[in-house]
This record gives structure tokens, sequence and C-alpha cells, in this order.
């Protein structure tokens, strides 16, 4: 496991915690629905493959909880991988969530990242400037008691006086918060309050965009930050073979006679489905030709019938990797990836992508 201050890259699962598990999308799989045991089975694969960390994603609707999943997860993965949880805004008290979250990185030794999530929350939609005003209360409130301070508070969601948690993560200090979206709310916070700005899949050209504009935005303030980049891949032996894997993920929607349906359905269970990084998304769908891919190796067919990162880097290791290392060369230290099956594409990409990105 890579110290958690080092500007190395930091390569990542996704535990498809949120029901987002499938053979062919479109297509239910009932064995891969979210549950402790499948989900632990994909932890405990990234971590044998060697991968750095595991996003726990956040949901309500669909699938199990992240915060006890990594309770129960953590012992059996502290010292080997880290565990990057999604927390989304809102749903817990600042103060009791920042002991939870202390408690977990001491059962990680050491090794907790935290995903915050801006989202509305079921049943309790919120206008995106006022969402992001609390999520920027958060996101301060958290990393002064984290970081064992007193905190004083009153403020438009939270009205504190409360001093830090007894129990004190395993640094004494906040752990590295990861946070995305591409509104423009979403990037005054990024820019103030993350370490790691997290983007869904894009063209290389708007990738070095985008970083351009948040390290201006981040120096307004004084700070730097890191780059992620959450990502889909389906790496295979040949060029050829990845492409008809990426051919028969999509093959039901593209046989079902209303397939475009299909997917809006799919897509629309999010709560996040209709925000601007989605949005994004949907525009490179439309950039694309008529194989789905925007730019070399980038295939955007995911996005036909899931929310969310739409896009997979497609072909064989070295396509795989060299893609990879363009986008690192543009500033991404991160990458958290994901494949379907989850299971099936970790090993494949422990098995074609990790040592030769390592070596290089």
């Amino acid at each position: 496991m890579t110290d958690q201050g080092s500007p190395s890259i930091e390569i990542a699962w996704f535990a498809a915690l949120c029901d987002d598990d499938v053979e062919q999308l479109g297509v239910p799989a009932p064995h891969l629905v979210s549950s402790y045991e499948h989900c632990r089975d994909i932890v405990l694969t990234a971590a044998n493959q060697g991968f750095d960390n595991v996003l726990l994603p956040s949901g309500y609707d669909l699938g199990i909880d992240g915060t006890v999943f990594a309770g129960a997860l953590a012992p059996q993965i502290a010292e080997r991988m880290r565990m990057l949880l999604a927390v989304r805004c809102g749903e817990s008290w600042p103060p009791q969530l920042a002991r939870q979250l202390a408690t977990l990185d001491q059962v990680l030794a050491g090794g907790l990242t935290i995903n915050i999530i801006s989202s509305d929350l079921p049943g309790a939609p919120i206008d995106s400037e006022p969402r992001y005003r609390r999520t920027a209360d958060v996101m301060s409130v958290l990393r002064r008691l984290l970081d064992g301070e007193s905190v004083e508070h009153h403020g438009e969601f939270y009205d504190l006086e409360v001093d830090p948690p007894r129990i004190r993560t395993v640094s004494g200090s906040c752990p590295p918060m990861y946070f995305g979206g591409h509104s423009e709310p979403a990037r005054r916070v990024a820019a103030e309050h993350a370490d790691v700005f997290l983007t869904w899949p894009d063209t290389e050209a708007a990738v070095a965009e985008l970083v351009a504009d948040m390290d201006r935005r981040a120096d307004a303030h004084g700070r730097r930050l890191r780059y992620g980049f959450r990502c889909h891949v389906i790496v295979r032996e040949t060029e050829s073979a990845a492409r008809a894997a990426a051919a028969h993920l999509v093959a039901a929607i593209d046989a079902a006679p209303d397939g475009r349906a299909t997917g809006d359905r799919i897509r629309s269970r999010s709560l996040d489905s209709g925000s601007a990084g989605v949005r994004r998304q949907a525009e490179l769908r439309e950039e694309s030709g008529d194989d789905g891919f925007v730019e070399e190796a980038l295939w955007t067919g995911v996005g036909r019938a899931r929310s969310g990162a739409g896009a997979a880097i497609v072909g064989d290791p070295d396509q795989v990797v060299a893609k990879l290392l363009r986008y690192r060369e543009l500033g991404i230290d991160t990458f958290i990836l994901s494949g379907y099956p989850h299971v099936d594409e970790c090993e494949l990409v422990g098995r074609h992508v990790l040592p030769r990105l390592r070596s290089r």
C-alpha cells in the first residue's frame, strides 16, 4: 500500500455496492446483485491483485450500505489496500460522521480515504446552489474535527459548537477528501475544500482543459489539487477481442426493440442522473463515431445504459496502459477503474494492466 501523501500513481478498483454489476447491460443478473458476499469478493479480488484503493459507492434505493460494509471488510484488507468510502452529504450529522470515519481509519491502520458526494437525498430534493453550500459546510466541519480541532460553526445548515471526537485517525489528521462535479458550484467547492478532484471519462483535450481550470481555481485559495479519473476498462489480449467484449456488453440493448428506452430507464434510477457530469457523458456519446469511440481507445457505449461514468478505455494491454499514461501526463494521478463483471474484469486488469503500469 503506497503512502497517502505520495504523488505516485494510485490505481483503485470499484466495488459495486449499488447494484451495478452485470454480464450484459440491460440484462438482469440476480447472482451479481449487491450483497455482502458478492461485494466482499470484489474487494478481496482487488486487494489480491495489488490495487491501491477500492471505491465503496453510496446509494439509497440501490444496493447496500457502504459504511457498514467498510467496517466489516476493513480488518481483512488493512495494510494491504485503502478504502475510498463514499459519504453522501446530509445523511449523517457531521460530528457523528467524524467519529465513524476516525474509527474506520483506525481499523484500516490509517488506510481510509473519503469520497464526498453532493447529491439529493431520497424524498428531499434541494436546488444545486444550496446543496453545494451544504456540501462545503460538511467538508469544512469534517476536516476540522478530524484534524482534532474544536468547531464553532453557525451556518445555514449546521449550528454547532463541538469538540473533536476523542478517537483520532492514525495520522491525527483528516484523510484525503475526493470530490467531483462539473457544475460551477461544484468546481467552487472542490477548489476550496477537496484534496483530489474526480472527473468521469472524457477526451484528452477536455481533461487538460478541466485540470487547467481547476488549477487556477485552487491557486486562488492558495491550494493545490490532485486529480482522479473514474473510468471503466475493457482489456483483452488483442484489440479485436477487447472490441468484441465491448460489443457483447451492449448487445442486449442493441437487440431490444426499445433499446434506447431501456437504457434511459436504467440511467434514471441513479440520484445523479440529471447532473452536469451526466450531461457531459451524454455529449460524449453524441460526439462519438458509429462504433461508439470518441477518440483512440475511449468507447462511450457504457453510458447507453448506465448513469455516472459512461465510457470505457478499450483495447489490448499496451493500448490501455498507453491511454492511462497519456491521462497521467495531463495531471491525473489517481485512476478508479471498473469493468463488467467486476470480479472478472478486476482479474484481467490486475493481470494485463497493473504490471505494465507499475513498470512504466
